[in-house]
C-alpha cells in the first residue's frame, strides 16, 4: 500500500466524520452541542496552521543539520564556486 493510499484511507473517513459532526448529524462525544458548534468550524484552520508550523520546523531542522552531511556541504560549496566563476567569465560582478 502506497503512502497516498494510506493517507486517503485515513483522510476520507475522517473528513466524512468531521462533516457529519459539523452538520450536526453525528453527535460529538464528551462535548455539549454549544461548544461543539464553536469548536468544529475552526478545526480546519487549526490543522492548516499546525501543518505549516510542522513544515517550517522540519525545514529549519534540515537547515541546522545540513553541516552533518559533509559530502553534500562540500558539493554545494563547489557548485557555488563554479557558478561564481561562470558568472565572472560572463562579466557579472558577484563579490
Amino acid at each position: 500500500m502506497s503512502r497516498a493510499t494510506r493517507f486517503l484511507a485515513l483522510a476520507i473517513p475522517l473528513t466524512v466524520a468531521y462533516l457529519l459532526a459539523l452538520l450536526g448529524v453525528l453527535p460529538v462525544p464528551l462535548i455539549d452541542s454549544h461548544h461543539a458548534s464553536l469548536l468544529l468550524p475552526v478545526i480546519p484552520w487549526w490543522l492548516l496552521v499546525s501543518f505549516g508550523s510542522y513544515s517550517l520546523g522540519s525545514l529549519g531542522m534540515g537547515l541546522l543539520k545540513f553541516r552533518d552531511c559533509p559530502e553534500a556541504y562540500n558539493e554545494l560549496l563547489l557548485e557555488i564556486s563554479q557558478a561564481k566563476n561562470q558568472l565572472r567569465d560572463q562579466g557579472v560582478s558577484v563579490d
